[in-house]
């Protein structure tokens, strides 16, 4: 397969136990402020949200959203924040949507680009998903620029535009909170690091190079859009940062390396997800491999701690999400699967159609798996397969849905929807 045409796909995007577990939920009623929900790894918790809908079945309400973003949905109480851009990638825009009426609030340029990097009809120029918290977005756009708004006034607070790099194939990253921190990963063909912004001013606060010597390798192989995620092992916070040929686990008040894990792989997407003391990896381009890495290790952890791999039917961009001590994923081209997450036994692989590049979204004992095609399928987090429903929208899903209260919002290339039952 076309290697360009490939990650062109890809890029469109753009738990707990002894010893390992991934960021409490401090968040209130109202709230998805990471693309991943309120644990980072695709758990939607307490809400009630629809089985079955259609264009005509459980759509509150459907709003246009201008330009091409791959986005999701970010929502803080009754604001729900989008980036967007103009086809040419000249125009980055972020929007904000009621969420109780659907309208459109805010519709904001915040940067304007002379000379975007040329990428394919299906990707866009805003994939990175926006950060949320009480009075303050965070938007991001890769090389293009970082910005800060306040979410009362509209107003930029601060904003950057020398994090540069050569994406490739345009950004893929999105930024994530810690504590004072705005962490994003910055993976191109030309530099590989690490970067903590004081959220607050937006200052560099550390930057960490990837530990790879990666002058050996071409620079198509050097690349990377995957987001990273926060968890707590043996009682010290983690920050788990995939790149471009090894994921490495960092201290994320100070950039410093912990350990690494080594692999053949670049251009991944996925985001690490966690079970009981095992963080599980995809490994990207060109051919996918799962691996799952004991936690708790230092320095290089190649040879020590890596439990099990597969091979067959990983995906590289959407991530995976653990429930119940089970793994569960759909590959790019349609192959859903369930594994045992300590042991790796496969409880069933089925196709479910389509290509995906959205994450799964867990609520209830159901997962949600959504489609280019602009389907998505309910299935039942369980070792048995089972499909609970298939639903159908216009337009293709290359976002991740979000899901508040008795609502699951998902973006589709053309519109916002709020699908709730009536």
């Amino acid at each position: 397969m076309d290697i360009h045409k490939f990650f062109l796909i890809a890029i469109a995007l753009l738990v707990g136990g002894s010893g390992c577990r991934p960021p409490e939920s401090t968040t209130s009623s109202g709230v998805w402020a990471d693309f991943r929900g309120p644990t980072q790894q695709g758990h939607a918790g307490d809400v009630d949200v629809p089985t079955t809908w259609s264009e005509a079945e459980n759509v509150r309400w459907k709003t246009a959203i201008r330009g091409r973003g791959h986005s999701t949905p970010i929502i803080w109480k009754n604001q729900i924040w989008l980036t967007t851009a103009t086809r040419d990638g000249k125009k980055l825009f972020v929007i904000c949507v009621d969420r109780e009426s659907g309208e459109v609030v805010l519709e904001k340029m915040i940067f304007e680009v002379d000379a975007p990097e040329i990428i394919d009809a299906l990707n866009s120029y805003a994939s990175p998903s926006a950060v949320v918290e009480e009075g303050r977005v965070y938007v991001h756009f890769g090389t293009y620029g970082t910005a800060c708004l306040d979410t009362d006034s509209f107003e930029v607070v601060w904003s950057r535009r020398d994090l540069t790099l050569d994406h490739g194939r345009g950004p893929g990253s999105s930024p994530i909170l810690w504590q004072d921190l705005l962490i994003v990963n910055c993976d191109g063909r030309d530099v590989q690091y690490v970067v903590a912004l004081d959220k607050a001013t937006g200052q560099t606060r550390w930057k960490t190079p990837r530990s790879i010597d990666y002058s050996t390798y071409d620079p198509e192989h050097r690349k990377a859009y995957s987001t990273p995620v926060v968890i707590t092992v043996d009682g010290q916070e983690q920050l788990i940062s995939p790149g471009a040929q090894a994921t490495m686990g960092y201290e994320p008040s100070t950039g410093r390396e912990i350990w690494k894990m080594r692999y053949k792989g670049f251009s991944n997407v996925s985001r690490p997800v966690t079970a009981a003391d095992t963080v599980f990896l995809s490994t990207g381009f060109e051919k996918a491999s799962l691996l799952a890495v004991k936690l708790g290790g230092t320095e290089d952890v190649t040879d020590s701690h890596l439990l099990w791999t597969k091979s067959r039917q990983i995906p590289i961009v959407s991530s995976m999400i653990t429930v119940d001590g089970m793994l569960f994923m759909v590959s790019d081209g349609g192959i859903a699967s369930c594994y045992d997450a300590q042991s790796g036994e496969q409880y069933w692989i089925e196709r479910l159609g389509g290509k995906f590049t959205a994450s799964p979204v867990h609520v209830a004992g159901r997962l949600y798996f959504c489609n280019v095609e602009g389907r998505t399928f309910v299935v039942a987090a369980e070792k048995d397969f089972r499909l609970i429903a298939e639903n159908n929208l216009d337009s293709a899903i290359m976002a991740s849905p979000a899901m508040v209260e008795d609502a699951i919002y998902i973006r589709t290339e053309t519109h916002l929807y709020r699908i709730e039952d009536h």
